[in-house]
């Protein structure tokens, strides 16, 4: 039981690493997020609060709300990878006015690209409410 629920904190530990480093580069360092990161935002708060919620009450229900929020977010994070890297036309770029999609000014570790990392924190959030959901399934 204790090594579930360690699966859903981690989770949650994630996702909520991931929205304090998106509410610092964007009111603290200052930089305005493109129209994808903005989708990618959309999926990853919520998650941090669905998810802290279910560990709290230890709730399966949240984990499997926060699956899909996670699954949403794989989906555009890996666009938005595809899209940085190359794989994807630019002529399928959502971004209008305002600040690119596929031109990232802040890259850390040597070269690691925000979206990047986004995809990487969506992925393991998945996979961990996945094993949580099929371990804690009767």
């Amino acid at each position: 039981m204790k090594r579930n629920w360690n699966l859903l904190v981690f989770a949650w530990l994630i996702a909520a690493t991931a929205t304090a480093s998106a509410l610092f580069i964007g009111e603290v360092m200052g930089m305005a997020p493109c129209v994808l990161c903005w989708y990618q935002r959309i999926f990853m708060f919520p998650l941090a609060v669905v998810l802290g919620l279910a560990c709290y009450s230890n709730d399966r229900r949240g984990a499997i709300y926060g699956l899909a929020l996670a699954l949403g977010g794989v989906m555009v994070a890996g666009y938005h990878t595809l899209l940085i890297a190359g794989f994807v036309s630019k002529a399928w770029i959502p971004c209008g006015l305002g600040v690119s999609c596929t031109e990232q000014k802040l890259e850390i570790l040597n070269g690691l690209q925000i979206p990047w990392l986004s995809l990487t924190a969506f992925l393991t959030v998945t996979l961990l409410l996945f094993l949580y959901i099929k371990r804690t399934s009767k």
